[in-house]
């Protein structure tokens, strides 16, 4: 793993990121607004645990390579007591698929080879 993707220390990733939310939400209230909405109304569930919420949430964060989500639901994870084990499970979903979706795109680049003229 190179240096510029490598976050050395989490803590101060998390800081710095929320001293920037900040300042994003003085420049764009409503925006803020609406994504805390958002981010409450998923967070309240009626059938899913926190362990199995928390699955999910760090499935699609390395989707999207997404490294705020990654940081956030570590922690949550961690909080929700998963192991390194139940969440590498759950990675091991989220790395089958971005490779499913890998192949499936690349039929499509087939189909639009057949559609050129």
């Amino acid at each position: 793993m190179t240096a510029d993707t490598r976050i050395e220390d989490w803590d101060s990733y998390n800081g710095a990121l929320r001293e920037r939310g900040k300042e994003f939400a003085v420049l764009h209230p409503e925006a803020v607004k609406g994504f805390s909405a958002l981010s409450r109304g998923a967070s309240t569930t009626k059938h899913l645990d926190a362990k199995t919420r928390e699955l999910i949430a760090l499935a699609v964060a390395v989707t999207t390579r997404c490294q705020g989500c990654i940081d956030a639901h570590a922690r949550k994870a961690q909080a929700a007591g998963l192991t390194k084990e139940e969440i590498a499970e759950a990675l091991g979903v989220a790395i089958a698929l971005n490779a499913g979706a890998a192949m499936t795109y690349s039929l499509h680049v087939l189909d639009a080879m057949d559609g050129l003229g």
